[in-house]
């Protein structure tokens, strides 16, 4: 099922090394934390969808997320970006929608991305897989040319990156951000305007690809003020508290709630109840990984190769909700009614994203995997 749920050509729907992590077989010797990018098994991340163990030690950010480690604050974003579906809701996750949404289930939606712009206290490091726009001029662009002469016309053309992580960098600021994507090690200062106090700027990192010979590692020290214990953060559990009801599973876009007095006194609410939860129990993540589904056997020969119809409740997730006392809402299995616009003209999937991009392609990048007829914005 998970090879099925990866938006890739066949021949790279092969059983690699996970399933041993998975298991219980492997176990990863440092703490790993991660955010989703435009290949993974969606319907696990999905059962994840605020965060949680993918395997021991292994612990996935969700589709947004902020989590504390050793004094730092961590926070990400997963996915990637594109403007046709950036204000629709995560639709492909219904009842027999993954199949005809696999490749859009991996895009950026408003959602998560307003519900990150709501924090207010500072961020240490970020998490993206593709880059803020125009972080680019912030570095050695001509060196990232000469790396990657494609790249231009985007660059030329504003294309090249996320304008909602442009966003987030700017109103964020975070002192780290690490990125991926673009199969190219890149760094950058990113200056920030004065606050009248100090000086505030993002050291920008991204890394190539992991294979032999590229640059895909880079070994940083931060100083640590707390333990090792990865632990919640009660600003952002308070801001999913007070925007829970906004996860929108269906293709019409809604609008994001206005941040007016009583949506501020909301979230100064949200976040006493939440220090008030903190304080009884404690702030530690809990290692509470289970399987949602039997582990790949190695020397099995069955595979259902079919994506699931619908989507596991991960344990994790229903205890999550549960500590907050909310309601779970990832599994709206009800059809959604058919709405038809009698002004837009039907374009049909492809051509709705050539549409979306001015119908220009963007620069083809020989090193990323070819997904066919759609292809993702860089």
């Amino acid at each position: 099922d998970d090879l099925q749920c990866m938006a890739v050509p066949d021949k790279y729907k092969r059983m690699n090394s996970f399933y041993r992590y998975y298991s219980g077989e492997k176990k990863a010797k440092w703490l790993t934390i991660f955010v989703g990018g435009n290949h993974e098994a969606i319907n696990h991340l999905w059962e994840l969808y605020y965060g949680g163990w993918v395997a021991e030690n292994i612990y996935f950010l969700g589709f947004a997320g902020v989590v504390n480690l050793g004094g730092l604050r961590i926070a990400g974003l997963s996915g990637i970006y594109h403007d046709r579906d950036y204000k629709m809701g995560h639709f492909e996750f219904r009842e027999q929608q993954l199949q005809r949404g696999l490749r859009s289930s991996y895009h950026v939606r408003q959602t998560e991305v307003f519900r990150l712009l709501q924090i207010k206290q500072p961020v240490d490091i970020f998490l993206s897989h593709d880059w803020p726009k125009r972080v680019q001029d912030h570095g050695n662009r001509e060196q990232l040319l000469q790396k990657k002469p494609f790249f231009r016309k985007d660059m030329e053309t504003g294309r090249l990156g996320n304008p909602a992580l442009e966003d987030i960098l700017h109103t964020l600021k975070p002192a780290h951000w690490f990125a991926a994507h673009l199969h190219v090690k890149f760094a950058a200062m990113v200056k920030h305007p004065s606050n009248g106090t100090h000086d505030r700027h993002t050291k920008f990192l991204a890394l190539d690809k992991p294979i032999p010979g590229r640059d895909f590692m880079q070994i940083l020290e931060f100083p640590a003020t707390g333990d090792a214990t990865l632990k919640y953060d009660a600003e952002w559990l308070s801001i999913l508290c007070t925007f829970h009801d906004q996860l929108n599973l269906n293709r019409r876009p809604l609008p994001v709630p206005r941040v007016d007095v009583a949506c501020e006194k909301s979230l100064a609410c949200n976040l006493t109840k939440v220090h008030d939860i903190l304080e009884k129990t404690g702030n530690e993540i809990p290692h509470n990984f289970v399987l949602t589904a039997s582990a790949y056997d190695h020397g099995s020969r069955t595979r259902r190769d079919a994506v699931p119809a619908s989507i596991r409740r991960n344990p994790q997730t229903v205890q999550l909700l549960s500590f907050l006392g909310l309601e779970y809402n990832l599994d709206l299995n009800q059809r959604e009614p058919n709405f038809h616009n009698p002004e837009e003209i039907d374009l049909g999937e492809d051509e709705v994203a050539a549409a979306a991009n001015n119908g220009q392609q963007g620069a083809c990048n020989p090193e990323e995997i070819d997904l066919g007829s759609e292809e993702e914005n860089v």
